[in-house]
């Protein structure tokens, strides 16, 4: 495959490539041929001047063989000639010790080379890492050997941001969150001393007085109540891993006992359920998760609803799946916090509404406790008709 001498990632990174030059190739090997003629010229040295010619008497004592014989002019001629037979004998003892020599020069090159190669690569790699990751620069000169590193590299510097970035707005959500519902803790409880300090003052107070009294500070405790389980909400999250323990459910059987008990809820909204639900349907999950989540969505339609609008609540089951959908006539919630509503402690209601202001818990906790069960949740917002869509596996 040819790679560019440049490419452009994700971010408008610009990535220059540094070609590999030939001229560095023929280079090395002329300085290798170089330094091997070196080496030959040294040894000749050492046996014709060093060793004076010591190691060539040696060969020719034991490998050649000199002779004279005479004409019949008698003239004396003296032959050296090689000993085959010994020089043959010396070749088959030194060719095995030869090759062992020649395979352990090589081993031991090559492992030096692949040691020096890799301590460069590995300091190359490193240098080549903290220059993406620190280099605030819209474009890079790097080697054209790394160019597939350095998009790996680029691609995950650009998730990490993306990463470092949610988790900066999560943090800076929770933080908000906290101090909303630091303040909004002084106006209940402000409610509830005031009311009961009359009470325990006046204690000739009508009865009629006196119950509406009570009937607000009771009013006021609850909120009060509410608020201190949003804080306990935000710690469980935090430090507690979701545990599932599933088991069958009878999901009808379920859901109608849900609408039931929000009945005074609905009835103070001028709410209705209107309930479909096909009979005997079971799925395998944990009962007390999943009615934390049926919850969690049907405390959000009633919040948002239009009053005196039915809230529809259907289930059924399609190719070994549960189908389960929510669906109440409100404010249609715009695209861009649609698709932020199962962050955690992200709230729809601005104002933080002492009705409607939660602490942005429900829907990411209902989320991941769906995520669990091994099926998904959506919603979708249009013509002011919000719906919840939830889908789960019938076993698991």
């Amino acid at each position: 495959m040819k790679i560019p001498n440049t490419s452009k990632l994700s971010g408008g990174v610009v990535i220059k490539l540094k070609p590999n030059k030939p001229v560095f190739r023929v280079l090395r090997i002329v300085l290798i041929l170089f330094f091997a003629f070196l080496c030959c010229m040294g040894i000749l040295y050492l046996f014709d001047s060093v060793l004076n010619g010591t190691v060539l008497n040696w060969l020719s004592d034991r490998y050649f063989e000199s002779y004279s014989y005479d004409y019949d002019l008698g003239n004396e001629y003296h032959v050296t000639e090689p000993n085959w037979i010994a020089i043959k004998s010396l070749l088959r003892r030194l060719f095995p010790l030869l090759i062992l020599c020649w395979l352990s020069t090589l081993m031991l090159a090559s492992y030096w080379r692949s040691r020096r190669s890799l301590k460069t690569q590995s300091l190359k790699i490193s240098q080549l890492i903290d220059q993406i990751m620190t280099q605030e620069t819209e474009q890079l000169t790097l080697p054209k050997e790394y160019a597939q590193i350095c998009a790996q590299m680029m691609q995950l510097k650009a998730s990490s941001q993306r990463h470092e970035q949610l988790l900066k707005e999560e943090a800076a959500r929770k933080n908000d969150l906290i101090t909303y519902l630091a303040h909004d803790l002084k106006t209940p409880l402000t409610s509830v001393v005031g009311y009961l300090s009359l009470l325990d003052e006046a204690s000739d107070m009508p009865a009629e007085q006196k119950a509406k009294y009570v009937h607000i500070a009771l009013a006021k405790a609850y909120r009060l109540e509410a608020l201190i389980n949003e804080f306990f909400d935000i710690t469980r999250y935090n430090l507690q891993e979701i545990i599932l323990e599933k088991e069958t459910i009878n999901l009808d059987y379920m859901l109608i006992q849900m609408a039931d008990e929000f009945y005074p809820l609905l009835s103070a909204h001028g709410n209705t359920i209107e309930l479909r639900v096909s009979e005997n349907l079971t799925l395998h999950g944990d009962p007390i998760k999943l009615a934390r989540v049926f919850n969690n969505i049907l405390k959000n339609a009633i919040s948002y609803s239009y009053p005196n609008t039915p809230i529809h609540l259907s289930a059924y089951a399609e190719d070994q799946m549960i189908h389960i959908d929510f669906q109440n006539q409100g404010s249609t919630i715009p695209p861009h916090k649609l698709t932020a509503i199962f962050e955690k402690f992200f709230r729809l209601d601005e104002a933080r509404s002492t009705h409607t202001g939660g602490s942005g818990l429900g829907l990411a906790i209902a989320k991941e406790i769906i995520t669990l069960h091994g099926g998904t949740i959506s919603a979708s917002s249009e013509n002011e008709v919000t719906a919840f869509h939830i889908l789960l596996p019938a076993q698991s």
